[in-house]
Formats: C-alpha cells, sequence, structure tokens
C-alpha cells in the first residue's frame, strides 16, 4: 500500500557534473580514444559507465544503456602495458588510478600475475547530488547508504564530505581505501571541499586507520566507503559511541541484507534468538523462541538508494529493524528528484513478501520465520540444526503438553533413547519412518556428510536436532532443552536446582541478560585483538549459554576454577 502524503517539495539543487575524461582518454591506445570521439556529446558522454580492454577480445564501452565495440581488432598485451605504464600503481586490491582524478583502473591477472584484463570505470563528481538527503546529513545522525554497484553511492559520499566540510563548516575526515572518494594521488580531488583525506594502506588495515582518524585528529564527522568485515563494524561501532558523525555505505541492497550478513549486522544492532517465559509469550501471542535486536544500531538512519533520483529512507533503524523481526507492517519514506531539481516526499507501508527478501537467517542456531505473517501463524521457512542443547537457545521447541512428540533417530543409538525418555518421563516417542516423525535426531558427523535421509527431512519442514556425541547427557540436554516448563515445575516442585543444570528457573532476567551482554563485550574484544577475556562466575547454564555465544563466532572457550566460583574464559583458537 502507497499512501502519498501532502507535502511540499524539500530541495531545488542544480546539478553540475565533472569527469575529468580527457586525463583518461590520455592513457589509453589512441585508436580507442579515435572511437570514442564519436561519443563525445554531452547526451553520450554523461552515460559512459567504463571500458573494458580484456586480453584478445575487442575493446568495449559501457554506457547505462548499451554497449559499444571501440575497434574490430583484439586487444593485445602491448595496449594493456601501454595504460598500466601510464597511471598509478596497482594496489592489493588490484585497483590504480590516475593522479587528482576520480577514474579507477580495475586489473583482471591471470595465476601467473599477468594482467589480463582492465576495467577503467570513469570516475565523476555529481555536484549537488546529495539534495535528496540534504536535511538528513544536516541532522547530526549516523547514515548508511545501501545500494547496487553504480547506482552512486561514492558519488553521494564524496558530495556529503563537500557539503559537510564546506557548507557546514565541520571537520570531515575521510578514510579513502581505495582512493575512490577523493582520487589518485597525494593531493586530494577538489570535489571534497575542506574534507581532509587519510589514504589506506592496505584494504585489510581500514579498521585501524578509522580508529586512527578518530584518536589523531578530533574529527566530527568520519566518511568511510565500503564497510565489508567484522573488524570494520566493530570499528564504526566505536566511532559512533565515541559521538562522531559517521557517513559510511555497505555491501547490500537492503536493509534485509544487512540483517541477513552475519559480519555486517551488527550495524544495525545485531540480531539474537531469544527464549521468552511462558507468561511473556502468551501476553506477545508468540512462539517461545523468538528474534530480537540485541542493541542499538551503530547507524540511525539508512538510505536505500534506488535509482539516480530515488532513495527509500529508514530515519529510525531501530524501529524498522523491530518491525522486521516481528513481522509488521514497514513504514518506509520514499523521497523522489523530479525533473524540475525539487524532491518530494510519500510513504509506502510494505507488507510480507513485498520486499526483496522473504526469510531472515541471522548468525547462531535459530529458526526464521517467514516476513509479514502474524507471530501465531509462522512458519519455519528453513529447519536449523541445532548446535547448542540449552533452553536458551534451542530451536524452537514443540508442546509436549499438547502431543507426544514422534522422534525419528538417524545415526544415534535407539536404545539409549529410549532409556532417557523413560527416565525423564518426557512426552516423547520413536518411530520407525521419516513419515511419522516430529523431529529428526542425528550426530554432527551425520549431518555434516548432509545424507540423503536428513536432505528429505528438511524438504519436509521437519526440524533436525544434531548431538554432538551419542551419550545420554547430550541426549538429556536435548530433551531439557525440549520440554523446558517440565523440568521448572519439577525443580519448583522438589527443589533441586542442582539437579537441573545450575537451577534453571532460579536466576533472575536481568542477571542473565547481564551474563549475556559480558560475554558479547568479551568476544568483541577477542576479536579486536584481544588473546583471552575472562567472565565473572556463573552457574553452569549460564556458563552454557556463554560457551554457545562464543562457538558462534567461531571462538574457543573454557570454563575454570571450582563452584561457586567456576568462569568462562573467551579466547581465539589458532
Amino acid at each position: 500500500m502507497t499512501q502519498t502524503l501532502p507535502r511540499e517539495a524539500l530541495f531545488a539543487a542544480e546539478q553540475t557534473i565533472t569527469d575529468n575524461l580527457e586525463d583518461l582518454l590520455a592513457v589509453l591506445p589512441p585508436d580507442i580514444v579515435e572511437a570514442l570521439e564519436e561519443f563525445n556529446q554531452p547526451e553520450h558522454r554523461s552515460k559512459l559507465l567504463e571500458i573494458v580492454l580484456d586480453l584478445g577480445r575487442r575493446p568495449e564501452a559501457r554506457f547505462e544503456d548499451r554497449e559499444v565495440y571501440l575497434a574490430e581488432r583484439e586487444v593485445s598485451r602491448e595496449d594493456i602495458a601501454y595504460v598500466a605504464e601510464r597511471i598509478g600503481r596497482f594496489g592489493d586490491d588490484n585497483r590504480a588510478g590516475i593522479e587528482r582524478t576520480l577514474h579507477r583502473i580495475s586489473a583482471i591477472r591471470s595465476r601467473s600475475g599477468d594482467i589480463v584484463g582492465l576495467t577503467c570505470r570513469i570516475g565523476r563528481a555529481v555536484y549537488g547530488t546529495v539534495g535528496i538527503i540534504r536535511d538528513l546529513i544536516e541532522s547530526g545522525e549516523s547514515i548508511l547508504l545501501l545500494g547496487r554497484p553504480g547506482v552512486g553511492k561514492t558519488t553521494m559520499l564524496r558530495e556529503t564530505a563537500r557539503v559537510l566540510a564546506d557548507d557546514l563548516r565541520k571537520r570531515v575526515v575521510i578514510v579513502d581505501t581505495s582512493n575512490e572518494i577523493a582520487g589518485d594521488g597525494d593531493i586530494p580531488h577538489p570535489a571534497i571541499g575542506r574534507a581532509r583525506r587519510m589514504q589506506v594502506p592496505t584494504p585489510t588495515l581500514q579498521h585501524a586507520v578509522m580508529i586512527e582518524a578518530v584518536e589523531n585528529h578530533m574529527p566530527e564527522v568520519i566518511v568511510i566507503d565500503e564497510i565489508g568485515t567484522e573488524l570494520e563494524a566493530a570499528a564504526a561501532r566505536t566511532i559512533a559511541e565515541r559521538g562522531v558523525q559517521l557517513i559510511g555505505t555497505a555491501h547490500g541492497n537492503t536493509l534485509e541484507n544487512i540483517m541477513m550478513n552475519p559480519t555486517l549486522s551488527d550495524l544495525i544492532g545485531g540480531i539474537q534468538s531469544v527464549t521468552l517465559s511462558d507468561e511473556e509469550a502468551r501476553r506477545r501471542g508468540t512462539q517461545k523462541s523468538i528474534l530480537e535486536r540485541k542493541a542499538p544500531p551503530t547507524f540511525g538512519v539508512l538510505v536505500e538508494i534506488q535509482s539516480r533520483n530515488r532513495v527509500a529512507v529508514h530515519r529510525d533503524v531501530a524501529a524498522s529493524v523491530d518491525a522486521i523481526l516481528r513481522g509488521l507492517p514497514l513504514r518506509v519514506e520514499i523521497r523522489e528528484r523530479n525533473p524540475d531539481g525539487t524532491v518530494s516526499v510519500h510513504y509506502e507501508e510494505l507488507q510480507g513478501m513485498e520486499r526483496h527478501s522473504d526469510r531472515l537467517l541471522p548468525p547462531g542456531p535459530r529458526r526464521t520465520y517467514q516476513r509479514g505473517t502474524a507471530p501465531e501463524e509462522s512458519r519455519a521457512v528453513r529447519p536449523v540444526p541445532v548446535r547448542s542443547l540449552s533452553p536458551a537457545v534451542s530451536a524452537s521447541a514443540p508442546e509436549p503438553s499438547r502431543k507426544t512428540l514422534r522422534v525419528f533417530p538417524f545415526g544415534v543409538s535407539r536404545n539409549r533413547l529410549e532409556q532417557v525418555i523413560s527416565q525423564l518421563m518426557v512426552p516423547a516417542v520413536l518411530v520407525r519412518s521419516l513419515g511419522d516423525a516430529d523431529a529428526v535426531i542425528t550426530l554432527k558427523n551425520y549431518y555434516r556428510k548432509r545424507p540423503q535421509m536428513l536432505r528429505d527431512a528438511e524438504s519436509r519442514g521437519i526440524p533436525v536436532y544434531v548431538l554432538r556425541s551419542n551419550t545420554a547427557v547430550q541426549m538429556a540436554n536435548l530433551f531439557r532443552s525440549l520440554f523446558p516448563e517440565r523440568f521448572v515445575a519439577e525443580a519448583e516442585t522438589h527443589g533441586n536446582g542442582d539437579d537441573l543444570d545450575g537451577g534453571l528457573g532460579s536466576v533472575p532476567e536481568d542477571q542473565v541478560a547481564a551474563a549475556m551482554y559480558e560475554a558479547e563485550a568479551a568476544i568483541h574484544d577477542v576479536l579486536g585483538g584481544a588473546s583471552r577475556v575472562e567472565l565473572r562466575p556463573q552457574v553452569s547454564w549460564i556458563r552454557r549459554l556463554q560457551h554457545q555465544l562464543a562457538e558462534r563466532y567461531n571462538l574457543g572457550s573454557r570454563s575454570r576454577g571450582r563452584e561457586p566460583y567456576r568462569r568462562v574464559e573467551i579466547y581465539r583458537e589458532d
């Protein structure tokens, strides 16, 4: 449903474009330059995106709406060498440039390291392009820009830096990894205005330069292109927490893309699995295992660049993420630049499958639900194996009080399972056919091999629970996680919490949340370079949750000390 609100046009900004195309033509072979002269008219020149030179193929010019061959002959090694000799040095990311221009030349190399292809991307400074989001920039909020390659993210980022530095007189520092924002060479391109530029020696050090910019140069604004690693996401959070406005871009087209990306989800607050109490689940009208945002987002505003003249704005990223996770309608602000230069605003309410993604698969063991369905009608779109067996992070639990759970064992000792079920007195029975099963239990080694039986179970939507080993303890832990209400009630009746994982249900919720927050902070410290971090003492089942959280980030963990001072230590595995 789309609703157009009566609102006056926002901005009128005349766009001015400068592309320094002559500097790029000066490094190309003469016959290719001569062929390009045919397209030197303004209407063609403004649509030229890149020139492609691939060894053994005809040279090609790519425009916004077509591709054109520039010669009948094939590109030779001499042509590629001709260009390479006249441009800057290629970095670790196989990108080079032309000094004091915004053009980017990217190399394709053979297995022996020889250059066999060149992509000469036209870099343009477009003055006035940020008029469509200028009020957001002036608000001081950190802004994340998303969009497909070539839609103009870097161009908008460059103009944003200039507006903040020149028009708003702010201290702006650009962390320029591939010299795309401010151009090649030691002297930055005039398109960034008074903004200062810090170059990055190698792409793997981008996060370190981001922190260095804050610590050494007292910026009010940091501008960064292509946040793509976990360390860069952590550095972005550090910058935002220090009160510095952050303007950046990331890989992805929509908010959902960032939510599904385990590396970048921290930019929008991160996603975690939470198990609600029975009372809270009934109050919300949801299942017990749900997905929630685990922290405030690094970026308060997110802009999806859909085209050069249309953007979708999430003014409150936290509220948008929460709405998506809860399956609620998502109200998005749409801005469009009109032919006369003004910007009109209206709102679109998106439901269910209208967005680009119909499911979320955040990191860690959890069950995910189709967007747009009410929680009580949610259905699993992908059965996720249980790597850990604690009730707090288990996959969706059936409701044992309503029916008996029919279990199909695959590669697991059937006799041992029957003994555990009998001893625990849980409402579960073993079946001999996959077609009769409500759930499948298997071992980690079997699940890794992905046999046909397990693939059939997943295709039918039957949950697959994975045990690390074929022991009675592992099986008992699984059934305790599947039937938590039964064991909580038993503990309350007999007052024997020690036999139930350290007193399940006896620890206040705020203490559990504090313990998990401490574990998350320790994980970020270890990912940031710390060798190991020791947590405060906890009861056994909370320690298990902390171990599982560390495992989700591919970190090692172990318990140290003796009760009641036994605690978890998190470290990076070699």
